[in-house]
């Protein structure tokens, strides 16, 4: 891999981020940080990055997802990797069908996400287990693909799963939602 390797990094979450950004500068990238969408656009007119890290939830009611589409369409060759504090199948498939190369779960470290950059090929020799899905998970997943619908809306969402508002936000606090 060549010295100049450009990483545009997408999260909300500053301590995080400058975290991550030291990380990666050590490992010879030259690193640009963006909050949310509108400054990763702006970023995107003067740089064209080789890769991306991007949180799925960022401030103000704004996906990651959206991101991760802007960047894809900015340059299809481009390997991002999406990163979230509460991943579900729905947002994976939703990820990689916008143009991430990987989705990992948070806490994920620098060694973690390289190598995702690395792991851009499917492994056919990955092993199929036949446990099945538990309810509390097909319930938090459906709860979260409705979110993600809404774009994180807790009244809009509440009122599609047909549950008061305070019991989607009880069942959030308890999933500890970042």
């Amino acid at each position: 891999m060549s010295t100049s390797r450009l990483l545009l990094i997408i999260e909300d979450d500053e301590a995080f981020a400058r975290t991550l950004t030291r990380s990666f500068e050590r490992r010879g990238y030259q690193v640009l940080v963006a909050p949310g969408y509108d400054e990763a656009s702006t970023l995107l007119e003067t740089h064209s990055p080789d890769y991306a890290v991007v949180d799925l939830k960022l401030k103000g009611n704004t996906s990651g997802l959206a991101c991760v589409q802007l960047l894809h369409q900015h340059d299809s060759e481009m390997q991002i990797v999406v990163l979230t504090g509460f991943a579900s199948i729905a947002t994976a498939v939703e990820a990689v069908k916008l143009g991430a190369c990987q989705y990992l779960a948070k806490p994920s470290n620098t060694d973690d996400i390289e190598a995702a950059f690395g792991h851009v090929a499917g492994n056919t020799e990955l092993e199929v287990t036949n446990r099945s899905t538990s309810i509390k998970t097909l319930e938090w997943e459906h709860i979260h693909a409705v979110l993600a619908e809404t774009d994180f809306n807790i009244s809009e969402a509440a009122r599609r799963l047909g549950m008061h508002r305070r019991t989607l936000a009880r069942k959030l606090e308890k999933q500890r939602v970042k």
